[in-house]
């Protein structure tokens, strides 16, 4: 399957690497990338992060995912559209 669907995810435990956002996501299919957004200044993570898989296998993935609890935190998972020019809030 060529291309890749960005996934946007939510909510997630401060704990979480992305090793641990592979593993998850990988029952679902083949992960591409997994990135935990951190603060540029401190690097801490702000609690959500960016998955990359293969745009039917993503779908698989969100579907499950979306509400599911890991690690204490009940995820938001949805496609993500990770660079979006401008501030379209």
């Amino acid at each position: 399957e060529s291309g890749s669907k960005t996934i946007f995810v939510g909510n997630l435990s401060f704990k979480a690497s992305e090793e641990d956002l592979t593993d998850l996501f990988a029952g679902y299919g083949k992960v591409r990338s997994a990135r935990v957004m951190r603060h540029r200044q401190s690097r801490r993570p702000r609690g959500f992060a960016f998955v990359e898989m293969p745009p039917r296998q993503a779908d698989k993935a969100i579907k499950a995912l979306d509400g599911k609890e890991f690690m204490g935190r009940q995820l938001r998972v949805r496609e993500g559209n990770e660079r979006k020019s401008g501030n379209q809030d």
